[in-house]
């Protein structure tokens, strides 16, 4: 439950207020260039307190890398590294350490373990994520030495819908502003909705996008293990997601078989299809083409607004939130989920290659 990928595997560990988060990867291979500054680059994306419309907390969330690596390159051996937690402040949920918070997983892992970590929610909170991060800044090293890259940005918040399409953004632009949305004007927009719910003590759902460029074909194991389900189950595990669809998705259903077939064509001597509206897979594999997906966050379920709930014993009562909560987590997601394709699509490659006379 703590673990993910077969080749490249990572395992998870630590809490939100707990001495320290991180990751332990096994089966990255010998001989990669570590490159600790873009792995902080990355952390610095993810981390909280970075501007207005994020959670005050203020972790520096540097990276520390304990074993596996030496002289600036993979040996080959289990990959730590630690993240501390230097501003953690637990006693933020004493006064609602026995109260069950509405659409958090304090209700569900009290009645399933017996015990839980009421500081931030412990081990069901995001902040864990950090660590996921770290090990997917290390395989995007290992994914660049085949020309891979992954972008994703924010597509949605709340009502403010960016309509264009995703080869006619300048991605650029996605990390010139606060939100990470490519377009600047509808960026604004965004920023001032994410404001206006937080000034409220409320909080906002939204949509990102994420574009897989350069993906050779043949990734996915069919049946059980095809390339989308693996997607999906990766970027289903990140907190607060409620949905994944890859290509047209949902928007299928407004199109003909004769519409939305990708057909086949030949492309500078190369095998390619005229559309792309399956989303770069077909039948669970890769097929050359940009892959492509969109996956939806709730509204933060941490909000300042009162709500009614239970206490552990059963009583109603009235909860009263407090805390430093991002009134929006789709700017911080945007690079867990690029972490996240990026740590399903290194286990592939590894398993591709071992195929592979």
């Amino acid at each position: 439950m703590n673990s993910l990928g077969n080749l490249f595997k990572i395992t998870s560990f630590g809490e939100s207020h707990g001495p320290a988060i991180g990751v332990i990867i096994d089966g990255c291979p010998s001989l990669l260039e570590i490159d600790i500054e873009f792995i902080q680059e990355e952390l610095n994306k993810r981390r909280p307190g970075q501007s207005t419309i994020t959670t005050e907390r203020n972790e520096i969330d540097i990276v520390e890398i304990l074993s596996g690596v030496f002289e600036g390159k993979s040996t080959g051996a289990p990959i730590t590294l630690l993240i501390k937690n230097n501003d953690s402040n637990p006693a933020d949920y004493e006064p609602i350490k026995d109260v069950y918070r509405p659409s958090h997983a304090d209700f569900t892992y009290q009645s399933k373990y017996g015990i839980r970590d009421y500081r931030g929610g412990g081990r069901s909170s995001a902040r864990v994520t950090a660590g996921w991060v770290a090990a997917g800044a290390i395989a995007k090293l290992l994914l660049k030495k085949y020309g891979i890259s992954i972008t994703a940005y924010v597509k949605q918040i709340h009502h403010i819908t960016l309509t264009i399409p995703y080869s006619e953004l300048n991605f650029d632009e996605i990390e010139k502003n606060k939100v990470r949305c490519p377009h600047p004007e509808t960026a604004a927009i965004m920023e001032q909705e994410i404001l206006k719910a937080k000034n409220e003590g409320d909080s906002l759902g939204g949509i990102i996008s994420c574009i897989i460029a350069n993906c050779p074909i043949g990734l996915g194991e069919p049946i059980f293990d095809k390339l989308n389900a693996k997607l999906a189950q990766a970027i289903m595990s990140i907190n607060a997601v409620k949905g994944i669809q890859f290509g047209e998705g949902f928007n299928s259903v407004n199109f003909k078989g004769s519409e939305m077939n990708d057909t086949f064509i030949k492309k500078e001597g190369k095998t390619r299809t005229s559309t792309n509206h399956s989303g770069g897979i077909q039948g669970g594999i890769s097929n050359g083409e940009d892959i492509y997906f969109e996956t939806v966050f709730k509204p933060t379920a941490s909000i300042l607004k009162s709500q009614k709930s239970v206490d552990i014993a059963g009583n109603e009562t009235t909860l009263e939130a407090k805390g430093r909560h991002d009134p929006c987590v789709l700017p911080r997601a945007v690079p867990i989920v690029e972490a996240m394709s990026a740590l399903v699509l290194a286990d592939l490659i590894l398993l591709q290659k071992a195929y592979s006379l």
